[in-house]
């Protein structure tokens, strides 16, 4: 299994509607708020890496109301 974790900045008044779509998508297992820079954080698990960015690429990224994103991808332990 596969995990990456998206940063996901909204513009404003628009941070509800961008988390309940992107709740929606396939592979999306957590939408969280944060402080700081970024408004959300997504966690994505999917079987393979090119799913997961596939779902980040063609369909989040494509969500109105996100004006940027920063995608983390695991990888194993020390």
């Amino acid at each position: 299994m596969e995990t990456l974790y998206l940063l996901v900045e909204a513009e404003v008044g628009s941070l509800e509607e961008v988390a309940r779509r992107v709740r929606a998508f396939p592979h999306v297992v957590e939408v969280q708020g944060v402080t700081g820079p970024f408004d959300l954080i997504v966690k994505i698990q999917a079987d393979h890496i090119t799913t997961a960015l596939d779902v980040v690429m063609h369909r989040i990224r494509r969500v109105p109301g996100i004006k940027s994103t920063e995608t983390l991808v695991t990888v194993s332990g020390p």
